[in-house]
């Protein structure tokens, strides 16, 4: 699970980012472009999560690595850097959320996907079944869960991000997000709930 400090194809992460952490504040350059390299994917994969945009996701991650420039000689070593490095992501991620350039560009987006759905013929999505993620060996997978995703809240998609495809704790969310730990659990008891909804009928529309 990524927000854990565990072994990564052989490398504690952890211990890896806090010595490169240390190298870059103690004076050496390389030390951070390093630093990047190890937290790339994992930054950029948060963002687009999150985003649901592969331009925001980019610019978001590169605006992620600057603050993490800019801000690294605060950071408290005895602490997890993997949980503050998803704590600078998700911060960026809201602001970009938060800003009215953003939303007027989202509010776009689904005004044109409705209207496409109305001249395509699409069905509306049933609300039926149980447990549609059940289905979910399925190749297209990645597909259905990031459409899925896009339908949720902007709180809703974080928490289940962090904890159903990040694999976070309830504690690191809470240390994330900066929610209680209730509140967590009743935005993702929801998200999952509207989740297999819609990957429900996801499912039933390609398969009639």
């Amino acid at each position: 699970m990524p927000v854990d400090d565990t072994d990564y194809q052989g490398i504690d992460i952890e211990e890896e980012s806090k010595t490169l952490a240390r190298d870059f504040l103690a004076g050496d350059t390389d030390a951070f472009n390093r630093l990047i390299i190890l937290h790339q994917k994992l930054v950029f994969s948060l963002c687009l999560r999150l985003l649901g945009d592969y331009d925001d996701a980019d610019d978001c991650a590169q605006e992620v690595f600057l603050k993490i420039h800019r801000y690294l000689k605060g950071f408290r070593f005895e602490s997890s850097f993997r949980t503050w490095l998803y704590r600078v992501t998700v911060n960026t991620c809201k602001n970009l959320m938060d800003s009215s350039e953003y939303r007027m560009k989202r509010k776009k987006v689904r005004i044109e996907e409705e209207y496409r759905s109305e001249e395509e013929g699409e069905r509306v999505i049933k609300d039926s079944s149980p447990s549609p993620l059940a289905l979910l060996g399925r190749k297209e997978l990645g597909r259905m869960l990031d459409d899925a995703l896009e339908t949720l809240p902007a709180a809703q998609r974080l928490v289940v991000v962090l904890k159903d495809v990040e694999g976070a704790s309830y504690e690191q969310i809470t240390e994330i997000t900066g929610m209680k730990t209730g509140t967590v659990k009743s935005k993702l008891s929801r998200a999952r709930l509207k989740l297999r909804k819609v990957i429900k009928g996801m499912i039933n529309d390609e398969m009639s």
